[in-house]
Parts: C-alpha cells; structure tokens; sequence
C-alpha cells in the first residue's frame, strides 16, 4: 500500500520534476514492502517444512526469504536515497541544514551520524536538522525526532527544539545552546522556520512516513551496519554533504 506524499504545490518544470520523483519514491517503498511480504511467507513456509522433516525444503525456502529481504533492503535504500538528494538540494536548503523527512528511523540515524561527523570534520559548529511535526505519521506521532535526540545524548551534543517544533537545533561545539538565539526569534508563518538570519525553511518534497513493522530495529553502533550498505548509503550522503560544505565555507 502506498503511502501518501507531501501537498507540496508546485508549478512548471519544478512540480512535473517533484512528481516524477515522488511516484519513484512510492514504487521503490511499496517494491521493499513487497519483497518483505515474500521474504516473510517464505521464512514461515521454511519453519512449517522443518517441523515436518523436509530439511531440504526448508533449506530453499529460507534461502528465497534471505534473497527476498536482500531485495527489500536494496529499494529501501533506493529510495533514501532518492529522498535524501530531493530534500538536501543545494539551491533550497541551507548548508547548515539537513531534512530527514520521508526516512525511515534507522535511516535517519545513519545519516545524521554521518552528518554530525562530517560537519565537525569540516569546522562546522551547528546543524539545523528537520526531523518534521509527524502530522503524516499514524496517531501524528514524531518518529525521527525521538532517535536524533537519542544521537545527540550519545554523542554529548546539546540540542534544543526550535520554534518550528519540526525542527532541532544542534551545537556541534559540545558546549551549550545559546538560547538567545531563541529568546531574539520571531515567530513566521507557514513554512518559513528559525535559521539564525531569518532565512526562509523551503517546504519539504516529501512528508515523514511510518516505519512498517518489518524495518522497526533496535538500535545499534553504526560500525555494526553491514559492510555493504553503509557504502552504499555514505557514497550518495558523503558527496552532497561535500557540496554543502562548499556552500558553507567551511563553517567559517
């Protein structure tokens, strides 16, 4: 089933750009959600043989449920992927911003681990992450928001919601939030949000979306992640965050 996307309104070369992308997001989703499907019929099929002593049935069966989930994992990260560049580009979001909206948990942490990292590489010494309000989620319950928290406490980064509660603001310096960056806010209308100068928060391509069941994980060090899709992912993450740092200066 596919999920619903943003109510971005959008005009010209743009928009027929934007729809393009969100029906290739919705097909990879839904691909993945297709393959777990198979992937869990196939390990209850295996459990079922087994238990009836058909050791090489169940051998097979397990063998198509590992290939199925390989599958899912791929277009998920197809489609982070995809999400990620649409909502990070260059000419509309800020170079000391991320959007993390229509990841899924896991993903969102990858990313914004790597993010972190190259930032304070880079001298940077904050980041603006839009984790979204959850008004798409089930129940309208932030999902991202929780875990990027967790990611700051675990790297002792101190962090603090903006006016835009879509929004965190991260001091990459380990010291304190000045607050009165916050106290000085005024508040804007619609999408536009607090950057520290006023500038205006672009409307994200893609809303936040649920994570189904099938990809809900405990969390786990980010070396644990297998070889080949922590890769993968940093190959795409690693070059926009280069140009983002072009955009910045450095942080300087």
């Amino acid at each position: 089933m596919s999920h619903p996307m943003s109510h971005l309104q959008t005009h010209g070369n743009r928009g027929t750009h934007i729809g393009s992308a969100q029906r290739e997001y919705d097909r990879l989703r839904d691909l993945a959600r297709q393959e777990a499907q198979k992937r869990g019929d196939c390990f209850e099929r295996s459990k079922d043989a087994y238990n009836s002593g058909d050791g090489a049935a169940a051998k097979s069966l397990s063998n198509q449920g590992k290939d199925h989930g390989a599958k899912m994992e791929k277009y998920n990260k197809q489609a982070s992927e995809l999400i990620f560049r649409e909502n990070n580009a260059t000419d509309r979001v800020p170079a000391d911003t991320i959007d993390l909206h229509g990841q899924f948990v896991e993903e969102a942490e990858d990313i914004l681990e790597e993010r972190i990292r190259y930032a304070q590489s880079t001298g940077q010494n904050h980041l603006h992450v839009i984790v979204g309000k959850g008004n798409h989620s089930s129940g309208h319950i932030q999902k991202i928001k929780p875990r990027v928290e967790q990611v700051c406490r675990e790297l002792g980064l101190q962090y603090h919601t903006e006016p835009n509660e879509g929004r965190i603001y991260v001091n990459l310096t380990g010291g304190q939030v000045d607050m009165q960056h916050f106290n000085n806010w005024q508040g804007t209308q619609g999408h536009q949000g607090y950057h520290g100068q006023g500038q205006q928060q672009h409307p994200s391509t893609y809303q936040q979306h649920q994570q189904p069941q099938y990809q809900q994980q405990p969390h786990r060090p980010h070396q644990q992640q297998p070889p080949q899709q922590q890769e993968g992912g940093s190959s795409i993450v690693s070059q926009l965050f280069r140009l983002l740092a072009k955009c910045f200066g450095g942080g300087k």
